[in-house]
């Protein structure tokens, strides 16, 4: 948002916050019916769990369902819980599928069961059908109405078809075009439809369509649809039949989803999923707490290198001057690689069996910026001491910027091989890892230069 939009909606939110304090439910209830549905989800987003409730039942029937849709996941279960047991089920049974399946996993499973259970038995399979592949994929997250075209059917068919599920299907603005066993023959748009003869067949206006598959990881699957402009991307199965579509929007959510996810672990924390100001504050102790307790441990192995070359930093105490140059150096090294790489990762651009080509790329790039840091760092300290303390400072910042960026690099390469978030294998890792590798090349370094 610009600071523009920010300071509108902190005004919109002050506007509602404040008789809801209050109890003036009338004047709240007013405020509330004069903003858009997309804002009103923010509005509520930023309000307590108490008044979040009371704010929703104050909203025009015909608004709850888009807001409560433009809510995130974890807002929306958090919402749920505030709620009356009759107005949850209303909500749910409005939902589509795969917006039911995304609440799912943030429900407790005992009242995820009462809420399905409660469902119509079309509603109950078409959900159940979605929650069925693996989390993660874009299997769980496609949308199993959708309206597909036989291809051989006619224009004036085809478009009979879209009138007839008009009102329950995800997006009529681009159709799949499916042969007799439902495989994906192509696709054609609404819009292609109308401009045509009616008589027209639709094989002679659809065209070739991209896919994936329902086992394809939900993140890739989203930026193919986003970063090819794709109104929907069919998604089929392992015998290449038609079982869903990804629409843009939903493609949208989830890379918004990921990309918080990713920026959040890449700096040692889970995502909050919420703003920031509403989180409780236990809840953003636990978002940091376990990463901070790993990366404790890790650093362990940095008080342990210090003890070893004790001797060492005793005999040339100039040394431990330069320790936290170097090893924050390294720390940074590294993690401008291991965020290069991991977006690189996300867009495509490398694959795991990359990882020589990546090897060689991220040597040669630490190499040069050593190089330049180590004469940078090499003039300055045998100024300020002598020229063989500069030598030992710039050898090491050419060896730890090596090294960084190699291993920076190649770290969330590793990370996707064995199906791990890479954004978790990032920076707090490579971090601890240079500090204590940065200081074992420092001293050996400095031992081989000095004699000591």
């Amino acid at each position: 948002m610009t600071p523009e939009q920010i300071n509108e909606l902190t005004i919109v939110v002050d506007g509602i916050a404040a008789p809801l304090s209050r109890g003036d439910l009338p004047s709240a209830a007013a405020a509330l019916a004069n903003v858009e549905p997309e804002r009103l989800a923010e509005v509520l987003e930023r309000l307590d769990g108490r008044r979040r409730a009371v704010a929703y039942r104050l909203l025009p029937k015909d608004h709850a369902l888009q807001v409560f849709e433009a809510l995130s996941p974890n807002m929306q279960g958090e919402l749920i819980g505030d709620l009356r047991d009759a107005e949850v089920a209303h909500i749910f049974g409005d939902l589509d599928p795969d917006d039911r399946a995304w609440l799912v996993d943030e429900l407790p499973a005992s009242l995820a069961s009462r809420l399905m259970r409660g469902l119509p038995a079309h509603e109950r399979e078409m959900t159940a059908a979605v929650l069925g592949y693996r989390r993660g994929s874009i299997g769980r997250r496609m949308s199993p109405e959708f309206v597909s075209v036989p291809i051989g059917s006619t224009v004036a068919g085809a478009l009979d078809r879209v009138r007839a599920r008009l009102h329950d299907a995800e997006t009529v603005y681009t159709l799949p075009v499916v042969d007799a066993g439902r495989r994906v023959a192509g696709v054609v748009s609404l819009r292609d439809l109308l401009a045509a003869d009616p008589d027209a067949g639709v094989r002679d206006i659809m065209q070739s369509a991209q896919t994936a598959s329902v086992d394809d990881d939900a993140e890739t699957a989203a930026r193919r649809c986003t970063e090819r402009g794709l109104l929907a991307l069919p998604i089929v199965d392992s015998e290449e039949r038609l079982v869903g579509i990804l629409t843009v929007d939903d493609a949208a959510r989830i890379l918004e989803h990921e990309e918080s996810e990713d920026a959040a672990r890449q700096g040692g924390a889970e995502p909050l999923r919420r703003p920031y100001l509403s989180t409780p504050i236990l809840q953003i102790v636990r978002s940091r707490v376990v990463w901070l307790l790993v990366l404790a441990v890790g650093a362990t192995l940095t008080v342990q290198v210090l003890s070893a070359f004790e001797a060492t930093l005793a005999q040339i105490t100039v040394l431990a001057l330069f320790v936290p140059l170097l090893i924050g150096t390294g720390g940074n090294t590294g993690n401008q690689a291991a965020t290069t790489v991991t977006r690189a990762l996300a867009l495509g651009d490398v694959r795991p069996r990359d990882v020589v080509r990546v090897l060689s790329r991220e040597v040669r790039v630490g190499f040069f910026l050593g190089s330049i840091l180590g004469l940078v760092g090499f003039a300055v300290t045998s100024l300020v001491y002598e020229p063989r303390i500069g030598l030992v400072i710039g050898a090491t910042l050419i060896a730890v910027c090596t090294m960084a960026a190699t291993v920076g690099g190649v770290m969330p390469l590793l990370a996707r091989a064995i199906r791990v978030d890479p954004a978790v294998f990032s920076n707090p890792f490579i971090t601890t890892f240079v500090d204590a590798s940065g200081l074992i090349l420092y001293f050996l370094i400095a031992r081989a230069i000095l004699q000591i």
